[in-house]
């Protein structure tokens, strides 16, 4: 059981800290594009993640073409493909629909890990599973004066959401499969995956036309690079490494449920803004809570 809570520990320390860095990506976002702050982060995540992988003793580790493949693969889909069809959805959605359609990635995994990996779950996690994911897609579909006159939603928008939320699953049945197989460590596989990752948004801002950027404005804004500093340590090197960690000691379903509830540590960061919560907030954010204790039993 020590080994089990200790991934599912490090996949809820990995939901705060990409709940704390997705405030200060909003910050920077106002003077990057999305991609581009995309593939910003990536560049400076795996500066840091590659250092720490030659700073640390023990963790080079050798690895097979094949891991190599897998691992790469589950950078492109999850990185390229995951991250460029969530912030397409973004665009014709909204932040509240596309998380909406994003709390689908915990049951999509949840399954694919039970036919792929063979991952059997108890009852207990599909429960926790269920009342997680309830709660967070409750607290996320509330309706504040930010939702009032949006526009209807647009089916383009959620074929990039459905896009986005499976395309996460994937990304994390691969990267379970390696650790399940190899001695590959965490550090190795975030870094592997993140220089994919990295790589195919290159690719994707190359053919698409976008890869031509204006960095004059950026020169007199120096708040920009503080934020996009401090998210990309956060969001990006901690996280993804923590996110690691946690497949390799936890099944896929339950590492991508705690992963979703990110936005249930935006909450309580938010009042500390000064921002007033609701009380289906706060009681979405207790069914959730809920979900995550029963992940933790052993029966």
């Amino acid at each position: 059981m020590i080994i089990p809570t200790l991934g599912a520990l490090a996949a809820l320390l990995a939901a705060f800290f990409w709940a704390s860095a997705s405030f200060l990506f909003a910050q920077a976002g106002r003077w990057l594009p999305p991609l581009h702050l995309n593939l910003f982060k990536g560049i400076c995540g795996l500066a840091l993640l590659g250092l720490t992988l030659l700073v640390l003793p023990g963790n080079m580790t050798a690895f097979t073409p094949s891991t190599l493949l897998w691992l790469g693969l589950s950078g492109l889909i999850g990185i390229t493909l995951g991250d460029t069809a969530y912030l397409a959805a973004l665009n014709d959605l909204g932040p509240r629909h596309t998380l909406l359609l994003s709390i689908l990635a915990p049951p999509m995994t949840a399954l694919l890990s039970l036919i792929l990996l063979h991952e059997a779950l108890t009852l207990w996690a599909w429960g926790g599973i269920a009342i997680t994911t309830a709660g967070v897609a409750w607290v996320i579909s509330e309706r504040t004066s930010e939702t009032h006159g949006q526009t209807p939603v647009r089916w383009r928008g959620v074929i990039w959401g459905l896009t986005a939320a499976l395309a996460q699953s994937g990304a994390v049945i691969l990267s379970r499969a390696v650790f399940l197989t190899t001695s590959v460590n965490a550090l190795q596989s975030a870094v592997i995956r993140l220089a994919a990752g990295v790589v195919g948004l290159l690719l994707w801002m190359i053919l698409t036309a976008q890869i031509r950027l204006e960095i004059s404005a950026l020169k007199v804004q120096p708040r920009f690079w503080g934020y996009a500093f401090a998210a990309t340590f956060l969001g990006t090197y901690l996280a993804m490494w923590l996110q690691q960690v946690a497949l390799t000691y936890a099944a896929a379903g339950i590492v991508q449920t705690l992963l979703a509830t990110s936005p249930i540590f935006v909450l309580p960061l938010a009042a500390w803004r000064g921002e007033r919560l609701t009380p289906r907030a706060v009681l979405g954010a207790m069914v959730s809570l809920l979900g995550v204790w029963l992940l933790f039993q052993p029966i």
